[in-house]
Order: C-alpha cells, then structure tokens, then sequence
C-alpha cells in the first residue's frame, strides 16, 4: 500500500478544501474539510479498491485523521486479509 494510492482516493472522494497535493502526508484532513459524510464514502472506497473491510477497532476519527494514518492502518488490514 503506498501514499500515491491512498492519496489519490483521498482526492476523488474525500471532497477536501484543499488540493490534497498541497498537504503533507501527517495533515490532519479534518481542519481540510472531511467530513463525516465523505469519510463514509472515503472507507468505502477504499474498502472496494483494496477488497478490505474495515474492523470495528479501524472505524475511529484517528484512523481518517490523515495520508499517514490510513495507509498505516490499510496496509495493517492488508496484511491480515
């Protein structure tokens, strides 16, 4: 799983303020405008990109906080699928 990746889907279905190039990968994407809404629709996404479910223990604000923290948790589930 890379940031290039993760990053991509973040711009096609995160609907951020900002250009998500223009953030750094420990950006919070909350102060960049994510919403709950398009964090549903952003796990989904990833869901069916990388045919992973997230567990109950994944579906935390932290986890969506940033590029960092759900390539590191995508990665994780991953490994374990």
């Amino acid at each position: 799983m890379d940031k290039n990746s993760m990053r991509q889907l973040i711009a096609s279905y995160a609907k951020l303020n900002s250009d998500i190039s223009e953030l750094n990968d420990d950006s919070n994407l909350f102060d960049a405008g994510l919403t709950s809404l398009n964090t549903v629709n952003l796990m989904l996404a990833i869901e069916d990109e990388f045919d992973i479910e997230f567990d109950d223990d994944s579906l935390r604000r932290e986890t969506f906080q940033s590029v960092d923290a759900l390539t590191a948790v995508v990665s994780d589930l991953l490994q374990t699928a």
